[in-house]
C-alpha cells in the first residue's frame, strides 16, 4: 500500500512528460505548417481557396443534375464565378464581393440556393471589411441585405428567424474584418509617425553636431586670422605663428568633421570628452584669448553621454563668447554638486543686448541638457560679460527611456 502513492506520482509525472512532448511536437508542426503556408504566393493561396470551395459546389450540382435539367450547365458556370471571385478578394475586395453577391442572387433565384455559396459570400464579406478602404468597405452591409433576401426567398423549410441570424453573423464577420483593417491602419500610421520622428531627431542631431564642430572651429580661425592681420606689419613673426595656427585649426576641423560624419554612421568611434577640451581651448589661446579651465577631479571619468554633452556645452559657450561677445578671456568651471554635473562658462565680453533671444547654439545647449532632465541658466552679468550655467543630472531621473534618449542624442 505504501508503494501506491509513489506509483501514482510516477504515473502522473510520466503522463505530464508525455503530454508536454505531444504539445511540443504539435506546436512545432503548427509553426512549420504556418511558415510553409506563409511562404506561398498570395495568388496561389487564393486560387487554392477558390478550388477548395468550388469542388463541393460542383459536386452538389452534379448530384442535382436530373433536377436541374437544362440549367445544369448554368449552375456550373455560376459555381465557378462565385468561387472564382475569391481570387481577387485581396487586390479588388469590393469587385470580388460584388461579383460573388451577384452570382449568389442569380443562383438563388434561378437555380436554387447553394449550400456552400453562402459560406463563400461570408468569406468575401469578411475580406471586403479587411482589405478594402473605409469608403469601399461600407458598401458591404448594403449589398448584404439583398443577397440574404434572395437566398431565403426560395429556401423551403427555413425558420422565420433564420434570415435574421444569418444577417447578424455575416455583419459580425464584416465588422471583425473592418476593425482589424482599421487597427492595421492605425499601426501603420504609428510606424510612419515613428519613422518621421526618427528622421527629424537624426536631422536635429546632425545639425547640432555640425554646428558645434564647424561653428567653433570657423570662429577660432577667424579670430586667429584677424589677430594675424593686425600684427602683420609690426610683428611678422607673430603673424606667421597666427597663420600656422589657422592652418592647424583648419586641419583639426577637417579631422573633427570626419570623425563626426563617421560617428553618424557608426557608434564605434570614440566621442570627445572633458580630457579633450584642449582641442577647443587651444585655437582660442593661440589667437590671444585667455581661457582658464578648472575641472574638479570628481568630474573625470563620467559616462560618455555626460562628458560629450559637457564638451559640446563648453565648445558652444566659448564660440559664443568670441563670436558675439568679443571676449578677451573666459573661465570654464566644471563641478559635481548634489549628484549633478554643473558646467559654468563666464566671459568678459560685451554680453548680449537687453531682451536678447537665444540663438541656435543656446537652443542646442538647452536641447542637450533637456535630454538629461537638467536646467540651463544664461544671461548678461551686471557689470560686463556673459555667464552660462548648465546642470546635468548624473542619473537620468531613473527613467530608462530618457537614458536611452540621452545615449542616442549624444
Amino acid at each position: 500500500m505504501a508503494d501506491d502513492p509513489r506509483r501514482a506520482a510516477a504515473l502522473r509525472a510520466a503522463f505530464t512528460r508525455a503530454g508536454g512532448a505531444v504539445r511540443t511536437r504539435a506546436s512545432d508542426a503548427v509553426l512549420a505548417f504556418g511558415a510553409r503556408f506563409g511562404g506561398l504566393p498570395r495568388l496561389g493561396v487564393e486560387v487554392a481557396l477558390a478550388i477548395v470551395l468550388l469542388v463541393p459546389m460542383v459536386a452538389i450540382r452534379i448530384a442535382e443534375a436530373d433536377r436541374l435539367g437544362d440549367r445544369f450547365l448554368a449552375s456550373l458556370v455560376l459555381s465557378v464565378l462565385i468561387a472564382g471571385s475569391l481570387i481577387a478578394r485581396r487586390r479588388a475586395p469590393l469587385a470580388s464581393y460584388l461579383v460573388g453577391s451577384a452570382g449568389l442572387i442569380v443562383e438563388s433565384l434561378w437555380i436554387g440556393p447553394g449550400q456552400v455559396t453562402s459560406y463563400v459570400n461570408l468569406i468575401g464579406l469578411y475580406s471586403l471589411g479587411l482589405y478594402a478602404s473605409r469608403r469601399k468597405a461600407l458598401v458591404g452591409p448594403v449589398v448584404l441585405l439583398p443577397g440574404v433576401l434572395a437566398y431565403f426567398s426560395t429556401e423551403t423549410g427555413a425558420s422565420e428567424t433564420a434570415p435574421v441570424g444569418v444577417l447578424f453573423v455575416w455583419l459580425l464577420a464584416w465588422a471583425v474584418g473592418y476593425s482589424f483593417a482599421r487597427r492595421r491602419e492605425q499601426m501603420e500610421a504609428h510606424r510612419r509617425l515613428m519613422r518621421r520622428e526618427a528622421i527629424i531627431n537624426e536631422r536635429v542631431r546632425i545639425a547640432r553636431e555640425l554646428h558645434d564642430v564647424i561653428g567653433h572651429t570657423v570662429n577660432a580661425m577667424l579670430v586667429q586670422a584677424g589677430a594675424g592681420r593686425m600684427v602683420l606689419d609690426t610683428d611678422p613673426e607673430r603673424a606667421r605663428e597666427m597663420l600656422a595656427g589657422v592652418e592647424r585649426t583648419g586641419r583639426s576641423a577637417l579631422v573633427e568633421l570626419d570623425r563626426v560624419l563617421g560617428v553618424l554612421r557608426s557608434d564605434d568611434d570614440p566621442e570627445p570628452g572633458l580630457d579633450d577640451l584642449d582641442a577647443v581651448v587651444g585655437p582660442l589661446v593661440d589667437a590671444g584669448m585667455t581661457v582658464r579651465v578648472d575641472i574638479e577631479p570628481a568630474a573625470r571619468g563620467l559616462p560618455r553621454t555626460l562628458e560629450l554633452s559637457a564638451y559640446r556645452i563648453v565648445q558652444e559657450a566659448l564660440t559664443n563668447a568670441v563670436k558675439h561677445g568679443r571676449a578677451r578671456s573666459a573661465d570654464v568651471v566644471i563641478r559635481v554638486r548634489d549628484g549633478a554635473l554643473v558646467v559654468t562658462v563666464h566671459d568678459d565680453g560685451r554680453g548680449p543686448a537687453p531682451g536678447y533671444r537665444p540663438n541656435r547654439g543656446l537652443l542646442g545647449i538647452t536641447e542637450r541638457v533637456g535630454v538629461f532632465g537638467g536646467t540651463v541658466e544664461h544671461g548678461r552679468d551686471p557689470g560686463a560679460g556673459f555667464t552660462l550655467r548648465a546642470t546635468l543630472p548624473m542619473s537620468v531621473s531613473g527613467d530608462p527611456d530618457r537614458a536611452v534618449e540621452a545615449e542616442a542624442t549624444a
